[in-house]
């Protein structure tokens, strides 16, 4: 009998959610591995094996257990999309569009991503590093386990590596894996304003090769967006930061078609992004070529709810063209400051159509995939890390059902307990 560190037994329903050939694609999204009675083995922060809990127990002793009394076990939940960190909030605006005011006027009157960047810009490092861990700790609490961190509240270089160096910080000092991501071109900066050309001229000559160097000084994968969208980045612009990234080094993803559909999504599958998001006005040929290629499609529900609007990413049309699909927060102070993963998987199941299943799969290992750690994270298989969610509920099906609560009553990264309770 082999000894362990850590056998989870006894769950009603273990959701291995497999996918060894790569992401969830089309018909297949939703493949949850259901193995009732089900037991993980855990050595060494890492998934030896998934199966029965009397099989597992005839093969392993282990030194510790949890008993999961029938409770549903899963993998931890993958946020693919936020834009922590960031300093202050803009409670003001949500009230001014209550009023009626839309997104675009808020920030064409310089309202919008550029009152986040005053703010930040404002913040030391350390201040910066405060004020985001508690929001990392609720994302925690409610599944998180590893997510994506985006600069893009600096707009200058400074700014962008001290965003940058706040990411480092964070990854060192709490639990939940962060994934770095570039995003120098969020916004055109008021400094450059009616000079967009100029500024994509800093951004391509100066903040990548900075950007570059820290992603080498740190040894991590970093990533490369752009906000190609009207009255923010056009398609030339995007193509030419984007190349010059992929010259120096660092992975791609995209934001795309929030508000129109200008051809960004085409562009990310053609240079081979990781990801490409939001994709509300996504073309019908550009949802084609999704299918055709490797790039996820991130849906942000959690945006147009806030913002209130009535349109959502096509899910259907994305899915019956083959594509692979995955959720994300969005989690920001301007349009979804959510740290649910749980909530975004409600709102997908609503206003996109998805299924239980579907959401749980785009939710774990398509967002795994979504920042190029699939073969790491996501599902629950022999040689990933152990990082697991054990729900206070006994069916699966209870996520996305209900809403406005915690589902979660224990979360652990690599084997260890982080948030709740054994």
């Amino acid at each position: 009998m082999k000894e362990i560190d850590l056998l989870i037994h006894s769950a009603g329903q273990l959701c291995t959610v497999p996918a060894p050939d790569g992401p969830q694609r089309g018909g297949s999204l939703g493949q949850l591995g259901i193995i009732e009675n089900g037991a993980v083995a855990v050595d060494k922060g890492f998934i030896l094996a998934v199966g029965g809990t009397s099989e597992l127990r005839q093969k392993y002793s282990a030194s510790s257990e949890i008993d999961t009394g029938g409770r549903c076990v899963m993998p931890g939940f993958v946020d693919p999309h936020t834009h922590i960190p960031w300093s202050g909030d803009r409670a003001g605006e949500f009230e001014q569009r209550l009023r009626g005011a839309t997104y675009m006027e808020i920030m064409a009157a310089g309202g919008g991503i550029m009152s986040t960047v005053r703010q930040t810009r404002e913040t030391s490092l350390e201040e910066l590093i405060q004020e985001n861990l508690p929001r990392l700790e609720r994302m925690l609490a409610y599944g998180t386990t590893s997510t994506e961190a985006k600069t893009g509240y600096g707009l200058e270089t400074t700014a962008e590596m001290k965003q940058l160096d706040a990411i480092a910080a964070l990854r060192e000092r709490q639990p939940v894996e962060l994934t770095p991501t570039f995003l120098g071109a969020h916004a055109v900066p008021a400094e450059y304003a009616n000079r967009s050309d100029a500024y994509v001229d800093v951004v391509i000559s100066e903040m990548l090769p900075t950007a570059a160097q820290w992603m080498r000084l740190h040894n991590v994968t970093l990533y490369c967006d752009v906000f190609c969208e009207e009255g923010a980045f056009d398609l030339d612009q995007t193509r030419r930061i984007l190349e010059a990234a992929q010259s120096l080094g660092l992975g791609l993803k995209v934001h795309a078609d929030e508000f129109v559909g200008l051809g960004g999504t085409a562009l990310a599958v053609e240079l081979g992004a990781v990801s490409v998001d939001h994709l509300v006005m996504t073309p019908d040929a550009d949802i084609t070529t999704l299918g055709q290629g490797q790039t996820i499609a991130v849906a942000l529900p959690g945006t147009p709810f806030g913002l209130g609007h009535h349109e959502y990413t096509p899910a259907a049309q994305i899915l019956a063209a083959n594509g692979a699909l995955a959720l994300a927060t969005d989690c920001n102070p301007g349009t979804s400051w959510c740290e649910s993963m749980q909530m975004v998987i409600a709102l997908a199941c609503r206003y996109m159509g998805l299924t239980q299943a579907q959401a749980l799969s785009a939710a774990t290992i398509n967002a795994a995939h979504a920042i190029g750690r699939g073969d790491v994270i996501g599902s629950l298989e022999p040689g990933k890390q152990a990082d697991i969610l054990i729900l206070d509920a006994r069916d699966y099906r209870q996520i996305g059902y209900r809403y406005g609560t915690n589902l979660v009553s224990t979360v652990l990264k690599k084997g260890h307990v982080v948030s709740g309770h054994s």
